[in-house]
C-alpha cells in the first residue's frame, strides 16, 4: 500500500522543468504538418497572418531552414526539401531567397503583433521575411527627412533664416556645390538597382557590376546567352539561373515602364517564364 501511494505521488510531482516548445494543442505529427505548409506560404508570398503562438513557432521552424539554404548542394536541397515537402517553395528559396539574405547572419524574420482577432481574441500576429519589407526602408529615410528639419528648426530659433544664409554664401561656395551635387547625380543614374529585375538577386548584381553593367540599358543591350556566360565565368553557383526574360525586363525598366513590368513579372516564376504563357511587352 505505502509503495502504490508514493508511485502515484511521483507521477503527480513530475514538472515541465527544461520543456520549451509549444506543442499548440496539436500532435507532433499535425504540429509539424502545420508547420511546414506555413513554411512553404511564408516562403511563397514572403509574409502571412496568423497567432502570435504559431508565428513564433515558425519562426524557429524556417529560419535554419533559410540558414542551410545559403549552401547550394544537393544535400541541402533534401534536407530542405524534408521539412518544406514541396518543389516551388525549395526553388524559390535557393534561387531567390538565399541571394538576397546572402549577406545577413541571422533574423531572417520579423513579427509585428496586431490587434486581436474578434470572437476568441486571440492575440494576431503578421510574420515576414526582413529582406522584403520595403515599407521599413522608407521609413528610415523618413527619419532621416526629419533630422533635417529640427536642424532647420534650430537655426530658425537662433535668428537665422534659410534666406539669410543663402544670402551669407558666397557665390563659388554655390556653384561648388551644385558641381558636386550634379556628379552625384549622374552616378546614381548611371547605377541601377539591377535586382528589380526578378531572378536577380544581390550577388548576381554584384557580378554585373564588376563586368560593368550597372544600368537597365546596359544588361538590356545584352542577349540572355551572353549575360549567362558572364555567370559562368562568375562561378559555379550561378548555374542554376535563368537570364531568358532579363534583357527584356531591363528594357522594360529602362524605359520606365515599371507597371507594366510588375504585370509580367506576376506571371513569371522567379525570372523564368512558366509553361502556356506567353510574354508581353
Amino acid at each position: 500500500m505505502t509503495f502504490e501511494l508514493r508511485t502515484v505521488c511521483t507521477k503527480q510531482n513530475k514538472m515541465r522543468h527544461g520543456k520549451k516548445i509549444n506543442h499548440l494543442g496539436r500532435t507532433d505529427s499535425h504540429r509539424k504538418a502545420l508547420l511546414s505548409n506555413m513554411a512553404v506560404s511564408l516562403i511563397k508570398h514572403k509574409r502571412i497572418t496568423t497567432t502570435l503562438a504559431k508565428a513564433k513557432a515558425l519562426r524557429t521552424y524556417v529560419e535554419p531552414l533559410i540558414t542551410k539554404s545559403k549552401q547550394d548542394t544537393t544535400h541541402s536541397r533534401r534536407t530542405v526539401f524534408s521539412y518544406v515537402k514541396d518543389k516551388e517553395a525549395v526553388t524559390i528559396l535557393f534561387r531567390e531567397i538565399s541571394e538576397k539574405v546572402a549577406n545577413r547572419p541571422g533574423g531572417y524574420t520579423r513579427i509585428i503583433k496586431l490587434a486581436n482577432r474578434p470572437g476568441d481574441n486571440a492575440e494576431v500576429a503578421l510574420i515576414e521575411l526582413v529582406d522584403y519589407n520595403e515599407v521599413y526602408t522608407k521609413g528610415d529615410a523618413k527619419v532621416e527627412k526629419k533630422a533635417t528639419r529640427r536642424r532647420g528648426g534650430k537655426k530658425k530659433a537662433a535668428g537665422q533664416t534659410p534666406v539669410e544664409e543663402a544670402s551669407e554664401q558666397p557665390v563659388a561656395e554655390a556653384t561648388e556645390k551644385k558641381a558636386k551635387g550634379s556628379t552625384k547625380e549622374k552616378k546614381a543614374a548611371k547605377a541601377d538597382d539591377l535586382t528589380i529585375i526578378e531572378g536577380i538577386g544581390p550577388k548576381i548584381a554584384e557580378v554585373f557590376t564588376t563586368a560593368g553593367l550597372e544600368s537597365y540599358d546596359a544588361i538590356a543591350a545584352k542577349t540572355a546567352d551572353e549575360l549567362k556566360a558572364i555567370l559562368t565565368e562568375a562561378g559555379d553557383q550561378f548555374n542554376t539561373a535563368v537570364t531568358d526574360t532579363w534583357p527584356e525586363q531591363a528594357k522594360l525598366a529602362a524605359d520606365g515602364k515599371f507597371e507594366e513590368l510588375k504585370k509580367w513579372q506576376d506571371e513569371l516564376n522567379g525570372g523564368k517564364e512558366t509553361d502556356g504563357e506567353t510574354k508581353e511587352g
